[in-house]
């Protein structure tokens, strides 16, 4: 999502407008893949490896604690997903959807420490044509990618709604604000949320064109689960603006986690991320719920 040149926003606005191009021009930058997925004769159980850019950071043993496997969205696509065992009786299992431009084999390590330190199993996976994912990314198979996620981790580890939190980073807080406004969930964390691809590129925007891309501000209303948003007040690439507007929009947020100085990409380096997510996951989530009126489901 950087900043576009006068001919690229030409070409944007003449060719004319439609969201895949806007997407493909603000958001998409999947890395060449940093791991594989070796299946077994039925197909349904996989072996993670692991190339060195993945830059794995633990030993073999923890390794073993991760299961990869494929799922199949809508679209057709298949989807690598994997399921990370960080804690041994965790309340909460996180359906983490990764932020721009890396892959679940990058992201494995820092799995691994997030959940052993905050008492919780992660489950993620790879957008459609990032990492093993197939299919082209697009905004519409974000969505797709993110159902195929959030069926297969009910259905195959048999995870009640009421159990699972959504964490969407970045990029991935589109997928997640998508899939939370039309399923209840036990909480949703938005970190370095966006509005909309639009206002990423034209601050100045005031309203969701037809054209514009992951509306992100247009379905937060709907979230009905209570909110944890997290944003730096320097980030360079998604104006901390957005997260005070998504903020305001959702209707069962907590005291956001406002990271004074951190950027976009630095929000964990910072003492207070570990403490916030702890607080929110041990008492502010069942609390919240409790002072929320009953629901349908």
């Amino acid at each position: 999502m950087n900043g576009l040149s006068l001919s690229e926003l030409c070409c944007l606005f003449c060719c004319p407008p439609c969201p895949s191009r806007i997407a493909a021009k603000l958001a998409f930058l999947p890395p060449e893949p940093t791991y594989s997925i070796q299946t077994d004769e039925t197909g349904a159980r996989g072996t993670l490896r692991l190339t060195d850019r993945a830059e794995w950071q633990f030993s073999d043993k923890e390794l073993e604690s991760i299961e990869v496997f494929y799922t199949r969205s809508k679209r057709g696509n298949r989807i690598a997903c994997m399921f990370v065992r960080c804690a041994s009786n965790p309340k909460y299992t996180i359906l983490f959807s990764h932020g721009n431009a890396v892959d679940i084999g990058q992201m494995a390590s820092f799995y691994i420490g997030l959940g052993s330190r905050i008492n919780c199993n992660i489950f993620s996976y790879d957008y459609s044509g990032y990492g093993a994912s197939t299919g082209k990314p697009l905004e519409r198979n974000l969505y797709a990618d993110i159902d195929a996620a959030w069926q297969a981790l009910r259905a195959r580890y048999g995870i009640s709604p009421d159990c699972v939190i959504l964490y969407g980073q970045s990029i991935g807080t589109v997928p997640t604000v998508d899939l939370a406004s039309r399923f209840e969930c036990a909480a949703v964390i938005l970190h370095s949320p966006l509005m909309s691809g639009m206002r990423v590129a034209f601050p100045d925007t005031r309203r969701t064109w037809c054209f514009d891309p992951f509306p992100s501000i247009d379905k937060a209303s709907k979230i009905s689960s209570p909110v944890l948003v997290i944003h730096g007040t320097e980030d360079e690439v998604i104006d901390f603006s957005h997260g005070l507007e998504m903020y305001e929009k959702c209707p069962h947020t907590v005291e956001p986690l406002w990271v004074e100085g951190a950027g976009h990409n630095d929000v964990e380096l910072y003492g207070q991320y570990l403490e916030r997510l702890k607080n929110f996951i041990t008492t502010e989530i069942l609390s919240s719920i409790r002072m929320m009126p009953q629901m349908g489901g």
